[in-house]
């Protein structure tokens, strides 16, 4: 799992992505890196968590403060592209969910 961070207060809103990879790789890890990168600069985003089995499932959750900012960077050119090439490419399949957060709680031993 990808370093934690405080969530947010809700309500804000989490996408969940799953993805399972393809054969052909070529350009993925530098492309993903670019796509964090640019995801954090977004207005609007709050975080994201990620987990990665041992046949490179990935299972990436995205936290944003409103509908508005997922749809602005699902409407971002780079990320256009970087979906593009996922499609044609890189992933064999996924999904997309997104939730509203309306009420969050956590425990740790720690």
């Amino acid at each position: 799992m990808t370093a934690s961070f405080v969530r947010p207060r809700p309500p804000y809103y989490a996408v969940i992505i799953t993805t399972r990879p393809s054969a052909d790789l070529e350009g993925y890890a530098a492309m993903s890196e670019r796509m964090a990168e640019l995801g954090e600069a977004q207005p609007g985003y709050l975080g994201r968590e990620s987990l990665t089995d041992e046949d490179g499932r990935d299972l990436v959750v995205i936290y944003y403060a409103d509908e508005a900012s997922i749809a602005a960077w699902k409407a971002h050119p780079e990320h256009l592209e970087a979906q593009r090439l996922g499609r044609e490419r890189w992933y064999s399949s996924y999904s997309v969910e997104i939730a509203r957060v309306e009420r969050a709680y956590a425990f740790s031993r720690d």
